[in-house]
């Protein structure tokens, strides 16, 4: 069955050489009752613990069944301790936070025997060692015999082929160790029993075969056996503890000493905590800070006009130096000089609707075309503008005269890509009626405190006084005819054309659209005034409509053929002569394009889209655009996440120092549980199935420690935003991402884990041997 040949193993320690085995040679029956006796520091304890593979020997072989171990790794002594060898130790060796079943099992644990059939054996082996009605105890509550059955059960419970025992009734009274030597005894009928005891009159009482030991040689043999077993008669079964079993033995670990277990954990915590709260703090802040730039950027767009102001053509005064001549210089104002013709073509046009929507939902095309609007008033149809001047003011010049004609004025928003009133929806609060629906939609812009231009209002036909109040009903609702150029102009005789006189018949033609007043509607913020003024609005959609109607009308086709005024008879320039046609709505040249960023980021992205069209043009066919907002982005961009940065990277010192801890204190379990480690081992654990217990446990206190800052975090978001609302004025800044919670759950685990993970490994690089003689 197991035979010794030439077996050594000395000690050196400093000049001196211990001979623990001195070319020892024996074999062993497959089913006696062997009995080592001898002095102590004889080597009859290292004699077992080679048998049993808890030791290495230097040089000589062991063979089981014929099988040479020479070549055996760590690994086969691993899977030969489980599967073929049962330890029973004088100090029982037991595993105090786990129950007696659980103990018994745990040998089957590790070969990976399903949780029915290793219950069903444990329970066999504590009935066959007589502690049927005590098995469901807790170790602390046996006594000495019955631990040691408990621990005799838990060597037989895998049915091992060979059983080892040393001094297996040390600890106990003369009644309980004939008891234990009779159930050895008994389990000597079915195996190989190797026993190291101090008592020779128990040895001969109850073994078959006595081995005398001295000085690490046999002395004396009563029963000497020689081997005739063939070898690869034995085969291995690696052992295999799964991640759950470690979990589980961690746990019921860390379960017996809670109090320690929620301060380490609570620990641990404190850096989650520390940037939890950051973060939240943070998510809360930034959600501001966006919601201020959107608020920002929805008043300050990027705007590109036909004229345009280029600011690196301004020339400074405070360069120039005094002059000596006689002579005066004649030259263009900083301004003019400044001042830049932008080419809003049909190509730009192409280029601005392919910037990317995620920088710019909002983009206005806006068209100077006038609008013809007529609203019936009292049963009387009369001519109405969107315009907030005086309506009572005097008409002095001919441009004036034709900007009343046309209808110019209102504030023009913009329709988002998508075809969406997103603008309007996120900036604007309806306070009556709805948000618009249709391109006929318009709506009334009121102030803050419900007041409204009264020119505005007196324009549209209103018979209004300052300080009157108006019922929201008697604005929702309100309809006001647009008519296309052919049907409000009338050709005269002499080829001038001339508003038309019968605005009945003007409403009632087929090309006459029909606005209503969809809503009234009021800035959203209380920090800005918004983007568009108090009186009409309509979309720049409405605008394109309008020159598509009116673009090819007679009016505009006369005004193109002709130097004078079609209407006035006056002489225009050139510049006059465009300014009109575009009142006319026969120019398709936007005369503002307005894009919306909602962030300073998104702005800058947008800046560089338009930056790209300009490189490697000539500066006349650059495009020139203002950018209103870009002091105040160069002053905030980046600033939160600047702080946020500076913040979690004081608090991550903390998380360090948690991580430095809990390396600690899994150094100090594998301290406290050194004995527990070598009943692991010897038991048939592999070094990774150790590290594998310890890892489990160092898993758990960050999860734990990971969830219970992230709750805390949560719970102190309620008196931080309540502190804060009381001295800010500002509510919900505080808000903690479940996203952020996640991953610092997961942080919290993998460095807690990477903490623990030397402490880990120095466990299971401990001799098995020497741990087990641990206190």
């Amino acid at each position: 069955m197991l035979e010794l040949k030439n077996i050594k193993k000395y000690y050196h320690v400093g000049d001196t050489t211990t001979k623990a085995q001195d070319d020892v040679s024996v074999a062993f029956r497959q089913k006696e009752f062997v009995a080592i006796l001898g002095p102590s520091g004889s080597g009859k304890t290292t004699m077992l613990n080679i048998i049993g593979g808890l030791d290495r020997y230097d040089s000589g072989d062991l063979l089981i069944k014929g099988k040479s171990t020479k070549d055996f790794k760590d690994a086969d002594w691993d899977a030969y301790r489980n599967n073929s060898v049962g330890f029973i130790f004088q100090s029982y060796n037991l595993i105090g936070h786990l129950g007696i079943i659980e103990n018994v099992e745990m040998g089957m644990t590790l070969s990976g025997v399903s949780s029915a059939i290793r219950h069903q054996k444990a329970e066999e082996a504590l009935i066959r060692v007589g502690l049927k009605a005590h098995m469901h105890k807790k170790i602390n509550q046996l006594s000495g015999g019955q631990m040691q059955r408990v621990a005799i059960a838990r060597a037989i419970a895998n049915d091992p082929e060979i059983l080892l025992a040393d001094e297996p009734t040390g600890a106990l009274d003369s009644e309980t160790s004939n008891e234990i030597m009779k159930l050895i005894q008994d389990l000597s009928r079915e195996r190989l029993v190797i026993m190291v005891t101090h008592n020779p009159e128990l040895a001969h009482q109850y073994a078959d075969r006595i081995i005398e030991f001295a000085d690490g040689k046999i002395q004396h043999d009563s029963n000497p056996h020689v081997e005739g077993q063939k070898a690869d008669a034995f085969s291995l079964k690696r052992t295999k503890m799964s991640y759950w079993t470690a979990l589980k033995l961690s746990y019921t670990n860390i379960r017996t000493k809670k109090g320690r277990t929620f301060l380490t954990v609570f620990a641990s915590s404190i850096g989650i905590i520390s940037i939890a709260i950051v973060l939240a703090l943070s998510n809360g802040f930034q959600k501001q800070i966006d919601k201020t730039q959107s608020e920002a950027m929805a008043s300050m767009p990027i705007t590109i006009s036909q004229v345009g102001s280029d600011p690196s053509a301004m020339t400074g005064t405070q360069t120039k130096k005094f002059s000596k001549a006689s002579t005066i210089t004649a030259e263009k104002s900083a301004t003019d000089k400044a001042q830049h013709i932008n080419k809003l073509s049909k190509t730009y046009l192409n280029y601005i609707k392919k910037a990317p929507k995620k920088d710019a939902k909002n983009i206005a095309i806006t068209y100077g075309t006038g609008l013809n609007l007529i609203r019936k008033v009292d049963d009387k149809y009369q001519t109405v503008t969107f315009s907030n001047s005086n309506p009572d003011s005097q008409t002095i010049d001919a441009q004036a005269m034709m900007s009343s004609a046309t209808g110019v004025g209102g504030s023009v928003y913009p329709i988002d890509r998508n075809g969406k009133q997103s603008f309007l929806k996120t900036y604007y609060k309806v306070i009556a009626g709805a948000y618009p629906t249709a391109t006929t939609d318009i709506v009334l812009v009121i102030n803050k405190d419900n007041s409204v231009n009264i020119n505005a209002l007196k324009n549209l036909g209103f018979k209004v006084s300052e300080g009157e109040k108006i019922n929201f009903d008697k604005l929702v609702g309100t309809t006001i005819k647009l008519v296309a150029n052919n049907d409000y102009y009338t050709k005269l005789p002499t080829g001038n054309f001339l508003p038309g006189t019968d605005l009945t018949s003007m409403a009632a033609k087929a090309k006459t659209k029909t606005l209503k007043i969809a809503g009234i509607v009021r800035v959203k913020s209380k920090n800005s005034d918004g983007l568009l003024a108090s009186g009409i609005a309509y979309s720049s959609q409405l605008t394109k409509e309008v020159l598509d109607l009116n673009q090819d009308s007679e009016i505009v086709t006369a005004q193109k053929a002709n130097a004078k005024n079609v209407m006035t008879g006056q002489t225009m320039d050139a510049s006059t002569k465009n300014m009109w046609l575009t009142q006319l709505g026969g120019s398709s040249t936007p005369t503002t394009i307005q894009i919306y960023p909602t962030t300073f980021k998104d702005k800058d992205r947008v800046l560089n889209y338009l930056d790209k069209y300009n490189k490697g043009k000539k500066k006349a066919d650059q495009v020139i655009y203002t950018d209103l907002a870009g002091t105040v982005s160069d002053m905030t961009g980046g600033l939160m996440d600047a702080i946020t940065y500076v913040l979690i990277a004081f608090a991550a010192i903390s998380l360090i120092t948690s991580m430095i801890m809990i390396s600690i204190i899994t150094y100090t379990s594998v301290i406290e549980r050194t004995k527990e480690i070598g009943v692991l081992k010897a038991l048939g654990a592999r070094k990774k199935d150790i590290t594998r217990v310890f890892d489990a446990e160092t898993f758990i206190l960050g999860f734990g420690a990971g969830i219970f800052g992230v709750v805390v975090a949560y719970l102190a978001t309620f008196p931080i935003n309540s502190l804060l609302a009381s001295v800010t004025g500002l509510n919900g800044v505080a808000v903690l991402n479940p996203v952020h919670a996640i991953v610092l759950v997961l942080v919290s685990t993998i460095l807690t884990i990477l903490g623990g993970h030397v402490p880990a490994r120095m466990a299971a690089r401990k001799d098995a041997a020497i741990a087990l003689r641990a206190e």
